[in-house]
């Protein structure tokens, strides 16, 4: 089958993204081995720019617009790291950037939008249509609308986290046997699938969601594209996509492995973990991959796994009273 984007499209977004995004590191801790009697790599994308591995699809994106259309903007929707990583490649680049985000985005998300220099636009998750909102200001603007995940730019950037991974866990000699990582619309784990196809063919890309919110999940067992009933009510604001893209589900369809999920309260108890035996700063919903390991969602005994901690914008707050 033909997917929407090639391994090629990710080696050139990782020529755009050189000197500009971090190459982050890829981790072994021996507590972490200790628990899981596996190796337990991590991948702390909390430390990319912007606090998120959202800056790297966002970045590409943005650097294959039209130097023609660029005078007119990007528009995007985001409950936080998308806005955050489209505002930073937005001034990076001289255009101009609007978001559409949930009014009950996290403050420090909504804050940290607009120090990068976009325009901040507020709605209600339960009763409107951020797409109809998007739509409606890039038909007055002329904007770009750079989508949060079903966009091959996008797939492309996210996908340079699993060449990496690639890349590093051969130089460990520790070769992953699967990948865990949040999933909301599909962006991140169908780009990563993509590279590991090529550079880690014996690694499976898993896919880990909020429970109640496993769209993706269902979706690969059903074999076709399946929605959440709810966009809101979790605190992995992160993963509250409604239903995968109809670019990155194909993708996970054909390269991808089981989808995981976890509760509100194994994600909590992740990024306490992650806070106070690894000294990593997460969010909720960038820590899900991490919660199912802790939470025996997936056998890691005598296994190499690798885990994706995709943000680490949490407010203080959100610290504090977990941690």
């Amino acid at each position: 089958m033909t997917l929407p984007i090639t391994y090629q499209d990710i080696e050139h977004a990782r020529a755009r993204l050189h000197g500009v995004a971090v190459v982050t590191p890829l981790l072994r801790f021996p507590v972490l081995d200790a628990l899981t009697g596996g190796t337990v790599l991590i991948k702390p994308e909390n430390l990319q720019r912007t606090g998120s591995f959202k800056f790297r699809g966002a970045y590409n994106r943005l650097s294959q617009i039209p130097d023609a259309d660029r005078p007119n903007g990007v528009v995007a929707c985001s409950s936080g790291n998308h806005a955050q990583g489209v505002a930073e490649a937005a001034r990076l680049l001289g255009m101009s950037a609007t978001i559409v985000m949930p009014a009950d985005a996290p403050q420090m998300k909504l804050r940290r939008t607009r120090e990068y220099g976009a325009q901040v636009i507020t709605y209600d998750r339960d009763t409107q249509d951020r797409e109809a909102i998007a739509a409606d200001l890039c038909a007055e603007s002329g904007a770009t609308f750079v989508h949060p995940y079903n966009d091959r730019g996008i797939i492309a950037g996210q996908g340079t986290i699993g060449a990496e991974i690639a890349e590093q866990a051969k130089a460990m000699e520790l070769l992953p046997d699967a990948v865990l990582a949040g999933a909301s619309g599909g962006g991140l784990t169908s780009g990563i699938a993509v590279a590991l196809a090529s550079d880690l063919p014996g690694a499976l890309m898993h896919t880990v969601e909020p429970e109640g919110f496993d769209d993706l999940a269902r979706s690969l067992r059903s074999g076709s594209i399946e929605q959440n009933t709810r966009t809101s009510g979790s605190v992995c604001d992160a993963l509250l996509a409604k239903a995968p893209g109809d670019l990155t589900f194909p993708i996970l369809k054909n390269l991808g492995g089981e989808g995981l999920q976890v509760s509100d309260r194994e994600a909590l108890a992740a990024v306490a973990f992650a806070l106070n035996e690894l000294k990593l700063v997460t969010e909720p919903g960038g820590v899900v991959g991490l919660a199912a390991v802790l939470s025996g969602k997936i056998s890691c005994e005598g296994r190499v796994i690798c885990v994706v901690l995709t943000g680490g914008n949490a407010d203080l707050e959100t610290l504090l009273r977990y941690s």
